[in-house]
C-alpha cells in the first residue's frame, strides 16, 4: 500500500541469509548442471546428474562437489539481495496508487529485478563455471591420455603422459581475466545472462506472488511459511525450465576452456546455431531437471526467509507484506 514503507536494508539482509542457506544446500546439483550442459556430443563424460555426482566424488572427493562454492557464497548475498530487494522496490513503486498490481505491472517489476541482478550475477557465474567445469576437463584429459598410452603400447616409441594442469582458483581467474581482458573479461556472456535472468524474473515473481496469494488467510494476514515455500518451489521450477535454453548458451559462452574437439563460439547466435546443428534441439534442455532441482529449494528457502522477515525482527522493524 502507498502508506507503507519498505526497509531496503532489511530486504538486503533477508536476501543474503536466504542465498547463503540455499546455495549451501543445492550447490552439488548446480555443479552437475554445469558439467552436463558443457559436455558435447562425442565427448560425453556423464550420462545423468547422479552419474556426474558419483564420478565427481570418486575422482575429486566429497568436497569436489563444492568446487566454485566459495565464489557463490561470497557473491550470492549481494546477488540475491539485489534481486529480491529490487523486485520489492519496483512492486512498491508500481503500487503507489493503492491499487492491486496487475499482471503487467508484476512482470515489469520482475523485469527490473532481473536487469539489476546481472551486475553481480555475470561475474559470479563466469568464475563459478570455470571452477565447476575444471574437474570435467581434467577427467577428460586423463581418459584421453590413458587411451593414448594403450594405443601406443605396440609402437616403437613409448607414449608420454601429459602433465596434469593445475586447477585454477577464483582469485587467480579474476586476476588473469582483469589483466588480459579488463573488467569486460568478468562480464563475458552478459547478453546471454540478461536473456536468461530477465525472462526468469518476469515469469518467477508474478507466478510466485499469485501462488502465494492463494494461500493467504481470509483475515488478510501473511501466508503460512509452507505456502511461501511451495509457491517459491513451483514458481522457481517453472521459470528455470522455461529459460533453460538461454542458460545452456550462457554456460557454453562463459566457459573459457574447452575439451578436445569441442566447439568454440563467437556469440549468442553462433552458439545457438552450432548447438542446434550439431546436437539437436534436445541439447537446449541439457541440465533442465538439475536446474529445476536447484532453483526450487533455492527460491523456496529464499522466500521462507524473506517472508518470515528475519531481518525485520533483528532490526526491530515492522514487517511489511508487499
Amino acid at each position: 500500500m502507498a502508506d507503507k514503507q519498505i526497509s531496503l536494508p532489511a530486504k538486503l539482509i533477508n536476501g543474503g541469509i536466504a542465498g547463503l542457506i540455499g546455495v549451501t544446500c543445492v550447490f552439488p546439483i548446480d555443479l552437475a548442471k554445469t558439467r552436463l550442459q558443457n559436455q558435447q556430443n562425442g565427448q560425453r563424460m556423464y550420462t545423468s546428474m547422479s552419474d556426474c555426482l558419483i564420478k565427481t566424488i570418486r575422482s575429486e572427493g566429497y568436497f569436489g562437489m563444492y568446487r566454485g562454492a566459495a565464489v557463490n557464497l561470497t557473491l550470492v548475498t549481494p546477488e540475491k539481495a539485489i534481486k529480491l530487494a529490487a523486485n520489492d522496490f519496483f512492486r512498491y513503486q508500481l503500487s503507489k496508487d493503492g491499487q492491486k498490481l496487475t499482471l503487467i505491472k508484476e512482470m515489469l517489476a520482475g523485469c527490473g529485478a532481473g536487469t539489476c541482478q546481472v551486475i553481480v550475477t555475470t561475474p559470479m557465474e563466469m568464475l563459478k563455471i570455470q571452477l565447476q567445469d575444471a574437474g570435467r576437463l581434467a577427467a577428460q584429459r586423463k581418459i584421453l591420455s590413458a587411451q593414448a598410452q594403450l594405443s601406443g603400447q605396440g609402437s616403437a616409441q613409448p607414449s608420454v603422459e601429459a602433465p596434469a594442469t593445475p586447477r585454477p582458483t577464483a582469485t587467480q581467474l579474476t586476476r588473469d581475466l582483469l589483466r588480459s581482458r579488463g573488467i569486460a573479461g568478468l562480464y563475458k556472456g552478459l547478453g546471454a545472462t540478461l536473456l536468461r535472468d530477465v525472462p526468469f524474473s518476469i515469469v518467477y515473481f508474478p507466478l510466485f506472488a499469485n501462488l502465494n496469494e492463494l494461500g493467504r488467510p481470509a483475515s488478510g494476514e501473511k501466508s503460512p511459511f509452507y505456502v511461501s515455500f511451495l509457491a517459491g518451489c513451483v514458481a522457481g521450477s517453472a521459470a528455470a525450465v522455461a529459460v533453460n535454453p538461454c542458460d545452456v548458451v550462457k554456460t557454453r559462452l562463459q566457459s573459457l576452456q574447452r575439451g578436445i574437439n569441442e566447439d568454440t563460439y563467437s556469440g549468442f547466435l553462433d552458439c545457438a546455431r552450432k548447438i542446434l546443428r550439431n546436437e539437436g534441439p534436445s541439447a537446449f534442455l541439457k541440465g533442465a531437471y538439475c536446474r529445476a532441482l536447484v532453483i526450487a529449494p533455492l527460491f523456496g528457502i529464499a522466500q521462507v526467509v524473506y517472508f518470515l522477515g528475519i531481518a525485520e525482527t533483528l532490526l526491530g522493524l515492522p514487517r511489511v507484506q508487499p
